[in-house]
């Protein structure tokens, strides 16, 4: 279970969008573009977001997605169960002023 953990740290902070993408999550994130759901993904705080926003969401959550199925496969759990984990770590993680939303869906600055 401790590589798990590492292995989800290390594949999460990688910045798993592509970096063809012009704007980065953290920029999104610093900006309050882009927030941390309960789920394990991101998404647009603001509805209706610029295409690069959406974009950069998109790329992410399919990237977390493929990481989340991998790292269930390699250790017998759900990818549900990965999410999950994953978004304790990165909302534990998220920095002031971030946006975090919580069990009703609502968008609350950390």
């Amino acid at each position: 279970m401790k590589i798990f953990a590492v292995m989800l740290s290390l594949l999460l902070g990688l910045g798993l969008p592509a970096l063809s993408l012009a704007l980065t999550l953290d920029e999104a994130k610093a900006q309050g573009l882009v927030g941390e759901k309960a789920d394990g993904f991101v998404a647009a705080v603001a509805p209706g977001p610029a295409p690069d926003v959406q974009a950069l969401v998109e790329a992410t959550n399919e990237g977390r997605r493929k990481v989340y199925a991998e790292l269930a496969q390699r250790n017998g759990i759900t990818p549900q169960a990965v999410a999950a984990l994953s978004a304790e770590k990165l909302r534990g993680a998220a920095a002031p002023g971030e946006y975090l939303q919580n069990a009703a869906g609502q968008w609350q600055r950390k």
